[in-house]
């Protein structure tokens, strides 16, 4: 569907370029609200508070799901609701339903940061399943991310922030977006990706916050 995401700024792009109109899985047009609607008079309108800036990639995804359990809610008197690594996990000794549904839960986490990619090789089945089936796209490792800080923020210990976030979404290419409730990226740094209000994944609406 034909979506114009409008917020108060978009990263990388001259000052006034606020609006971002995505269809059918991509971004169609990048640029001032009053000119990507009238030239999508029919497309739907999103409006954020924040920074529009391209979906973001969790370098430590394998990490995230292979060797940490992201307990259920319904589990949270018990396990608490942190991930559980190390002793903790060894205790629990998840079977393979187990893995498959903390991944799940963990990559959800992940859309709430702004997560629309994931970098790793995963070798559970289990858990390999269930990124197969998020949508999320799937990048190979890369040997520099190897002693990347593991962290749900995918900015996290990133040496070059600005660099990492990149320019404005590329009229053209895959429509996954992120916006954040702050109005630059200095803002960004300081608040964390924590402060994510929506994501989408191929043109997918797939996390807002409440």
């Amino acid at each position: 569907m034909l979506t114009i995401h409008a917020a108060d700024a978009v990263i990388g792009a001259p000052e006034g370029v606020d609006a971002v109109a995505v269809d059918g899985g991509f971004v169609v047009a990048v640029g001032r609200y009053g000119d990507v609607t009238a030239a999508f008079p029919q497309a739907r309108v999103r409006r954020w508070s924040g920074l529009i800036t391209p979906g973001l990639v969790n370098v430590g995804a394998t990490a995230l799901l292979e060797t940490a359990y992201h307990p259920d809610p319904r589990e949270a008197d018990e396990l608490g609701t942190e991930p559980l690594t190390g002793e903790a996990l060894t205790a629990l000794a998840p079977d393979d339903a187990r893995w498959g549904a903390s991944a799940r839960r963990g990559l959800q986490r992940m859309l709430r940061h702004g997560t629309t990619a994931v970098a790793g090789t995963f070798t559970r089945p289990a858990v390999r399943t269930a990124v197969t089936r998020s949508g999320l796209r799937v990048h190979p490792p890369a040997e520099e991310d190897a002693n990347r800080l593991v962290s749900l923020d995918p900015l996290a210990g990133v040496q070059e922030p600005a660099d990492a976030l990149g320019g404005p979404p590329a009229v053209g290419g895959a429509a996954d977006l992120a916006v954040f409730d702050v109005r630059d990226v200095a803002g960004l740094i300081a608040a964390g990706t924590g402060s994510c209000v929506a994501t989408v994944l191929g043109g997918r609406l797939v996390f807002r916050s409440s």
